[in-house]
């Protein structure tokens, strides 16, 4: 509590200066405070000042002890607010409490607010015929609506945002100026009078007016038709989820085969999910997270008796769906009364689309119709998703409602640096004294398209927190894109090797530990020795890691081809063990004289690629379209499988490193007469054994698990229930995505840990 000025008595006026920061832009927090200081008594004015709200607050001392102590306590359900310094302050006289222009200084300090879900006010009143905003489609309040989408600078007002291209009609002017209304300073405020439009564009010709674009975006979507539809962080791909013949138009124009399809439901029922637990059936994780305000997808269990069309999610036991976020979704879902497809609006891989030019130029094949509105996205910000696994969320794509992603380091950096993350699943971050700030997923880096937004995530978030990078963290893979774009930034560069920055991702939310053994198990990444890594146990710390185990390594033949063909690293286990393919595709006798010569057939170790090869041989799946195809099928073809216990027996290579022999599994594969799920069930069984006797070397260390196979559920569960019966807990990522969309958080970490600034990391350095 402040010591106040000598000369006030109890109940005299004093004056005090107060600082909040935190999340407290873009979720009402300026107007919450008018309030509270309306209802203590106390004059004064807030502003905001680049991240934090600064105070001045006339009253009796009584008076602002209650009033501080409230700005935390009561404060927005969607702030998360923390207290500042609180200094006595010369008092003014001030009779009222006004809202100052903000202060564009200081903006290091600030937070981007994310996009927010349609709070139930407003949902309120869209359904009220008598209100003025009735079944607008753009519709929010404080406590709702765009944010990280729209803003252009800091701090966040009306004239930094894409909404300065609407100018306020007198109505909500008034709704605006007036503080017992919820829309007091609501940046994105808007109305039908004044406020974005939308149009729909089809065959016969554009339509104007909401009601009329909706009306022919609805017909389109009953008559089996698909519309890209403008959102909030871009596009999406819309069509009836209960309809084949829509499901399979909608994968042969996008040419996406196989991989899985996102469903949106109508929000029904106390908690939302009425309409959607009719066809999935969500479990109390998935079911929280649903409703979270970001209003992220999440993988669901399908019911037997679910009415989606099968070509969802083909082969797969989980759907990823979520709810409507934003007014537009409500209306369209409202009114089709059942669940659409709402897959991004892009080319394979590439970030999602947020121009209508650009729809209309790149997805003129695929969209049979499109429905647009005129509110620029600043920025584009694809669907956040999540999977439960061992008992939480966990991510496996930052986006729309999450991202930016804040993290407080557990030490200050020496100097501001970007991290590139890696190839696949990009999400670039940046990083300045004790703060890290994840960009939302970008994607695969392999168009220009996508590197270019790559470039202009990274320069928009130093811009908006004007921050200078000094330096830049990335894969120590010369191939990969990101790291190609480092090398033209003219600053200096620091590389990470690809799983010592998973590693250090996950150990970076428990900086308190010293030893970890960390599983990081994945598809490849390149390795200090030279050889393709996947399949490490990694002993150690942030800066320090060495490898504890390993895979015994095998050479798929064509590189990189083996990605899409998992035969290749089917025909690699199998000729290392002096057999033969079963079914032999094209292609395979040239590829084994490549392999008996070695000709592009670089080594590895990882998981990844063993699960592929081991789901071609229990599954017959020789090529995919996507990756981590054959391991998904491979673990939803495990449920209800008996599952047998194969040997993976360790033993030391000729460097003395503990490496597990699969050669059992590849016998297992091959000869046994177990049907194909208990067959799944015994691979997924058997690895999580090994994990288990991987982490029994190391009895002292904390446990962790990563890499794209940690997102494996019936892998993570498996393994996180030996250790627990053996005292140890697992611990999984949850603040980055376990895949390399969590890499530029591990690329922070080791560069964290060679600046020497968090304690339990500072007597080693990185040995390379």
């Amino acid at each position: 509590m402040p010591h106040d000025a000598p000369a006030a008595a109890t109940g005299a006026r004093v004056a005090r200066r107060l600082s909040v920061t935190g999340r407290v832009q873009g979720v009402g927090f300026r107007p919450f405070v008018w309030r509270l200081a309306t209802r203590e008594g106390i004059a004064g004015w807030v502003r905001n000042a680049g991240g934090r709200v600064d105070i001045h607050a006339e009253g009796p001392a009584e008076a602002l002890d209650r009033f501080a102590a409230a700005l935390i306590a009561e404060a927005p359900p969607l702030a998360r607010p923390k207290a500042g310094p609180v200094a006595p302050a010369a008092p003014t006289g001030a009779r009222d409490f006004a809202i100052r222009a903000s202060d564009a200084g200081a903006g290091v300090q600030a937070h981007i607010p994310p996009d927010l879900f349609t709070c139930d006010d407003c949902l309120a009143e869209m359904a009220d015929p008598a209100a003025r905003r009735f079944r607008y489609p753009f519709t929010n309040c404080t406590q709702c609506g765009p944010r990280y989408t729209i803003i252009r600078a800091l701090p966040y007002d009306r004239p930094a945002t894409t909404m300065a291209d609407f100018p306020m009609c007198p109505d909500c002017a008034a709704d605006y100026a007036d503080p017992a209304d919820r829309r007091f300073h609501a940046q994105p405020l808007a109305c039908p009078v004044c406020g974005p439009r939308l149009w729909f564009e089809g065959p016969a010709g554009r339509i104007d007016g909401a009601e009329a674009a909706l009306a022919a975006t609805l017909a389109c979507l009953r008559g089996g038709g698909i519309v890209a539809a403008k959102g909030i962080g871009g596009y999406h791909l819309l069509c009836d989820a209960a309809n084949p013949d829509a499901v399979a138009a909608l994968r042969a124009r996008k040419h996406r085969p196989a991989k899985p399809l996102a469903v949106m439901y109508p929000q029904a029922g106390a908690d939302g999910l009425d309409a959607l637990r009719r066809d999935l059936a969500p479990c109390p994780v998935a079911a929280a997270a649903l409703a979270d305000p970001a209003r992220p997808i999440v993988l669901c269990t399908a019911r037997p008796d679910s009415r989606l069309a099968p070509g969802i999610a083909p082969g797969l036991a989980e759907v990823g769906a979520f709810l409507p976020y934003s007014p537009l979704h409500h209306l369209l879902l409202g009114d089709f009364g059942g669940p659409l497809v709402a897959t991004s609006a892009n080319l394979s891989g590439e970030p999602v689309l947020t121009d209508p030019e650009a729809v209309r130029t790149r997805l003129s094949a695929v969209a049979d119709a499109m429905l647009h509105h005129d509110r620029p996205i600043a920025r584009p910000a694809d669907d956040s998703v999540l999977r439960p696994i061992a008992g939480a969320a966990r991510p496996i794509r930052l986006g729309r409602g999450a991202a930016p992603v804040e993290i407080a380091l557990p030490g200050r950096l020496t100097l501001p640096l970007i991290a590139t993350a890696g190839q696949g699943k990009a999400a670039p971050a940046l990083a300045w004294g004790d703060r890290a700030l994840i960009a939302p997923h970008v994607g695969d880096l392999d168009s220009p398209r996508a590197l270019d937004i790559f470039a202009a995530v990274i320069d928009d978030l130093a811009r908006l927190y004007r921050v200078a990078p000094e330096r830049i963290a990335h894969d120590a893979h010369a191939g990969y894109a990101g790291t190609r774009w480092a090398a033209t930034r003219g600053l200096p560069r620091l590389p990470v090797w690809h799983h010592h920055a998973h590693a250090s991702a996950l150990a970076l939310e428990a900086p308190e530990v010293r030893d970890w053994l960390v599983l990081a198990w994945d598809a490849v990444g390149l390795g200090p020795d030279g050889t393709l890594w996947g399949g490490e146990a990694l002993a150690g710390r942030p800066g320090a890691w060495r490898p504890a185990a390993g895979l015994r390594r095998f050479a798929p033949p064509g590189g990189e081809a083996a990605a899409r063909a998992p035969w290749r690293s089917a025909a690699a286990l199998v000729w290392a063990t002096g057999r033969e393919l079963p079914r032999p595709p094209d292609g395979a006798a040239l590829a084994r004289g490549a392999w008996e010569r070695r000709l592009n057939c670089p080594e590895t170790g990882a998981v990844g690629r063993l699960l592929d090869g081991l789901a071609c041989l229990i599954l017959g799946l020789d090529t995919v379209s996507h990756e981590g195809e054959a391991p998904m099928a491979l673990e939803a073809a495990a449920a209800g499988g008996r599952a047998r216990e194969v040997a993976l027996p360790l033993a030391p290579d000729p460097a003395g490193l503990p490496r597990a022999d699969w050669a059992g599994l590849v016998a297992y594969a091959l000869d046994s007469d177990d049907n194909p799920r208990d067959k799944a069930a015994t691979v997924h069984a058997s690895l999580a054994d090994l994990a288990a006797r991987i982490a029994a070397t190391a009895p002292g260390a904390a446990v962790g698990f990563t890499g794209g196979v940690a997102q494996n559920r019936l892998l993570a569960e498996a393994l996180a229930a030996r250790l627990e019966g053996a005292g140890r807990p697992l611990h999984l990522p949850r603040l980055a995505p376990a895949n390399d969309g969590g890499l530029a958080l591990g690329q922070i970490a080791e560069i964290l840990a060679r600046d020497g600034a968090v304690p339990a990391w500072t007597d080693t350095k990185e040995t390379r």
